[in-house]
Order: structure tokens, then C-alpha cells, then sequence
């Protein structure tokens, strides 16, 4: 009999799941998911088992996927099975064998919880799972979250067998005459997992034999210590980013003044995709020229005199949109041009508004971002400026000059900076006999 009383306050204090929940099991064949299917089994809660063939290891990984299957029928339990091309699909997206088998087998486990109506996915890492992956974590660099290791629970993902070390499920699985497979691959040093798991754990628990409870205890102060700084960043986040319609933009001087500082700014710049070496490398080039950026997988932060700007870079790309006389509106991301007609000769001071000459247009017009080498005669001037000395003129913050929509003409001259100016050549005179109206509105 297995010690069910321990199983269920683990799962209680953790809030992981209750017995109206059903769960799907992730299941290898060793030793660690086979004695979490015993659990599951005798304490009463409703489950499926799921397992993945890599075909990795040739004839194992068949006898794995057999002893699988005969286990989930003495269980009486529904059985999921997959097999994947493994090494393909790490070739394919040029990662590891071992990063393959992990996005493959979540992805797949995600996919069946959803279309199979399971409540949770339960894995079977222990205590000496957690250990290695805070040590892995240490060695490869890491914030705060890299110190927690692995928690009980995180969305749909559990882990009721947390509770126990490695030498505790060998001694319930002996007790107990618990059948298992062995995967030959965990008693080799080949993968660093494993070189912590046999070479270097034992070590540390020369000095300290109780490292499994040493461990835990710490991983639950981390975990605390992420909570407090996370709602450090909360706190900041509502004090000093500002949201506007074309990106996030924060006081330098505000920046300047968190303490501490890289670890602050790390986080705050963390949901944007950028890494503590960049924050370091940014707050190295505080005083430098305003126009220093700094780039992420996704977004860009500009320093531009006083502030700091975030933007999205996917959507900042050029866009071209063409606009034919027939046309009443223009539909963009975030807001959209409308166009009217009229025979009397009319003029708003708007600058989201520009009154045109329609003899003056030549069609297909041509909306799209700024371009370097662009220059226009704004209303107003008999001769050339740059736009990129008109934006500066106008104090444009340096990413939003990418984003502001320029109307082009036929020939290829600017008609409109859109909620700027509208070029001189393009004005409503006095002999103007029909006029074109661009509203640019905001969703």
C-alpha cells in the first residue's frame, strides 16, 4: 500500500486538483510516471495515461510503448499513444534532440487535455528533478524565476509527485513490487542532466545529506521572493510606463533613478523580449546620442532625448496601401482615412484633416511610412524640407516617425504627412473647383 495520506495533503496544500477533476497522466514507463499512476489508481481520481514514442532508442522505445499499453489496461484506463520523428523535427527547427522531445510532447499533451476535456496534465518530477533543474538554471544563468526551479502547479501542468526524492520513489516502487522499465539513456553522462544527476548531486550530498529537504525549502523562498518582486514591478510598471497609441515610452530620469537598477530594469523591459544584457547595455548608453536603439525578437527601445520608447517592430514594417478614386475609406491597424468629395471649395484648420485639389491628384495614390531621401513643401512654404528635419522640427519621437502614414501622389510627390501638414503644391486656392477631403480617424 502506498502512503495516500501524504499524496493527498500534498495535492490539498498546493491546491493542485480535487477528485471532480479528471487528469491526464504523462506516462514513460519508469519508475517515476508508474508509481504516479499507482497513486492515482488507489487514492481514486479519475485519469487517462498519454505516452510519446520518440524512436530514439530503437527496440526500447517499442518495449516502452508495450509496457505502457498493457498498463493502462490492468488499470482500466484510457489509453493515448503518439509516436514523433524526433531528430527530424530537431534538424527542421535546429534545436536539440532533447528540446525537440520536450516541445513535441507538451505541445501533444496540450492538445489532447483540450480535445479530450482533461481538467490538468500530471508529470512526474520529484524533488531531485527540481534540484537539477535549479543547478541547471545556475549554471547557464538565470533571474529569480530560474531559482524556483519547478513549482507544483503552473496553468494546466501539475506535479503531484513533488513531494518525494528519488531514493523515496526507489523505495516505494521496491516495497510495493511495482513494475517498471528502465531507459538505458538515465544511467549514461551524456546529456547535462544527467552528468548533474550522477556526477555532481552525490557530491553535494557529501556535504549536505539532506539536500533533497535543503532544496525544497529553498525553492519555496525564491518562489516567494519572485512574488515580491513581481509586484515591485506591478508598482512600477503603473507608476512609470506610459501607454500611448504608437508604443510605451518611459522618463529617463525615472530610469535612472530605480534602485536596484539592472535588476529593475530587466524586468520591466522582460515582457517585451529583451534580455538583462541589453538592459545593462542600455543603461551603459543613457547619456549617449538620442537615436541609440536597442532590438528584440519583437519589439525595439529607442532612447530619444528624455524618454525611453518601446515599440512593436512587427508592426512596424513598411506598409503600402493603394487608394483609387472610387475609394471612401482605408481601413489601417489602428485607424482608418475616410474620404469625401465636394464642388464647394472649403478649408478646416485640422491637422487630421487635408483639403486637396483633386485636379492636382493623379490616381492610384499611395499610402505608406516615411522613407529616407523623403522631402515635401509644407503648407505654408515656398520651398523643400527634408521630412526627417520637418519631424525633428516637430519634436517627433524617433520611432514614431516610422509609423506615421505619408499620402503620395501619382508622381510620386508627397500630398499629406498625415496629422502634420499637408504639402503647399496641394492646396484649396481660389480657382480649385472640386476638392478631396482625408479624414484620418482612430479606432
Amino acid at each position: 500500500m502506498l502512503p495516500l495520506q501524504t499524496f493527498a495533503e500534498y495535492i490539498r496544500k498546493n491546491d493542485l486538483f480535487n477528485r471532480t477533476h479528471k487528469i491526464l497522466l504523462a506516462v514513460s514507463g519508469g519508475k517515476d510516471s508508474v508509481l504516479m499512476v499507482h497513486y492515482f489508481k488507489e487514492a481514486g481520481f479519475k485519469f487517462g495515461i498519454a505516452h510519446c514514442n520518440f524512436g530514439l532508442r530503437g527496440g526500447e522505445s517499442q518495449r516502452d510503448e508495450h509496457f505502457v499499453r498493457t498498463l493502462a489496461a490492468v488499470m482500466d484506463v484510457p489509453l493515448y499513444v503518439t509516436h514523433f520523428e524526433t531528430k527530424t523535427y530537431a534538424a527542421d527547427h535546429k534545436i536539440s534532440t532533447q528540446m525537440a522531445a520536450r516541445d513535441l510532447r507538451y505541445s501533444w499533451f496540450e492538445e489532447l487535455r483540450s480535445n479530450e476535456q482533461y481538467d490538468f496534465i500530471a508529470v512526474a518530477h520529484h524533488q531531485d528533478d527540481a534540484i537539477e533543474t535549479v543547478l541547471l538554471n545556475l549554471v547557464r544563468g538565470t533571474g529569480i524565476a530560474g531559482l524556483h526551479g519547478i513549482l507544483p502547479k503552473r496553468d494546466y501542468l501539475v506535479r503531484p509527485l513533488l513531494f518525494l526524492s528519488r531514493k523515496e520513489i526507489d523505495e516505494l516502487i521496491s516495497s510495493n513490487s511495482i513494475e517498471y522499465v528502465e531507459d538505458s539513456s538515465n544511467l549514461t553522462s551524456n546529456y547535462a542532466r544527467n552528468k548533474l544527476r550522477l556526477d555532481v548531486i552525490p557530491k553535494l550530498k557529501e556535504i549536505n545529506p539532506n539536500l533533497e529537504e535543503t532544496f525544497a525549502r529553498n525553492i519555496v523562498r525564491f518562489a516567494d521572493t519572485e512574488i515580491v518582486l513581481q509586484q515591485r514591478i506591478a508598482q512600477l510598471t503603473a507608476e512609470i510606463c506610459e501607454k500611448r497609441i504608437n508604443g510605451v515610452y518611459l522618463l529617463i530620469e525615472k530610469v535612472v533613478a530605480l534602485r536596484p537598477q539592472r535588476l529593475l530594469l530587466s524586468e520591466l523591459l522582460k515582457p517585451y523580449g529583451f534580455t538583462e544584457m541589453v538592459a545593462e547595455e542600455l543603461l551603459a548608453s543613457l547619456d549617449k546620442q538620442s537615436g541609440t536603439s536597442f532590438y528584440s525578437p519583437s519589439h525595439r527601445i529607442t532612447i530619444d532625448r528624455t524618454e525611453l520608447i518601446i515599440t512593436n517592430t512587427i508592426e512596424e514594417h513598411d506598409r503600402h496601401h493603394m487608394i483609387h478614386r472610387a475609394d471612401k475609406t482605408l481601413q489601417l491597424d489602428r485607424q482608418m482615412i475616410e474620404i469625401t468629395y465636394a464642388e464647394e471649395v472649403s478649408f478646416e484648420s485640422n491637422l487630421h484633416k487635408a483639403f486637396i485639389d483633386v485636379e492636382k491628384l493623379i490616381f492610384p495614390l499611395i499610402l505608406r511610412n516615411w522613407q529616407e531621401g523623403d522631402r515635401f513643401m509644407p503648407l505654408g512654404m515656398k520651398n523643400f524640407k527634408n521630412l526627417s528635419d520637418f519631424f525633428i522640427d516637430q519634436k517627433v519621437p524617433l520611432p514614431e516617425k516610422e509609423n506615421i502614414p505619408i499620402l503620395i501622389n501619382g508622381n510620386g510627390e508627397i500630398v499629406w504627412v498625415m496629422g502634420l501638414r499637408q504639402d503647399n503644391r496641394y492646396k484649396v486656392t481660389s480657382t480649385t473647383k472640386k476638392v478631396v477631403i482625408f479624414e484620418q480617424k482612430f479606432k
